[in-house]
């Protein structure tokens, strides 16, 4: 028997995806390492910028002077130029603090309220209508708060301890602690 070609070729490495192009290199300018900066001729004489640029003046016999005034050579230093398109620094100018908003209460701050209220132990679907009619809390649009309710009750009581507000009263009531 012998082996059939198939029309593509198989290779791993050297395949692309439809649409892609490969990356290409960015590239890199390296530094100069050991090289010394480059400087005009007229700078590398001592002279400024300004002396550079103006034309020769004649020649003047200079006074004679002793060797205590003779003159040091002045080193230029470039100035510092920032990068091309770097804009100048800005400060940010501080925003007026936002009045703060009325912190809206969750369903275990909602529900500790109107266990308070009522002074019995509740259900959680009974806690739920009477949150919506005092207007404490009203469910977002999910399709059982009350069993949210019933477990954040218990997640309260498991993390807490005997700090909990709540307490299990009977099979699916709960009751404030402190009503015991």
């Amino acid at each position: 028997m012998t082996k059939r070609q198939s029309p593509k070729p198989h290779s791993k490495g050297g395949t692309q995806k439809k649409g892609r192009r490969p990356a290409e290199a960015p590239e890199v300018q390296a530094p100069a390492a050991t090289e010394p900066p480059v400087q005009p001729e007229s700078l590398a004489t001592g002279e400024t910028p300004r002396e550079a640029a103006a034309p020769p003046e004649p020649e003047q016999p200079l006074p004679e002077s002793t060797p205590a005034e003779a003159t040091v050579p002045l080193e230029v230093t470039p100035e510092p130029v920032a990068p091309e398109g770097a804009a100048p620094a800005k400060t940010k100018a501080k925003k007026a603090p936002k009045e703060p908003k009325p912190k809206k209460s969750s369903a275990l701050d909602a529900a500790a309220k109107v266990l308070a209220e009522s002074g019995e132990a509740m259900t959680t679907q009974a806690m739920i209508e009477a949150m919506a009619a005092q207007g404490y809390w009203s469910s977002p649009g999910g399709q059982t708060p009350s069993a949210t309710l019933y477990s954040a009750i218990l997640r309260e009581l498991a993390t807490k301890g005997e700090q909990a507000r709540f307490v299990k009263t009977d099979r699916g009531k709960f009751g404030l602690r402190s009503q015991r």
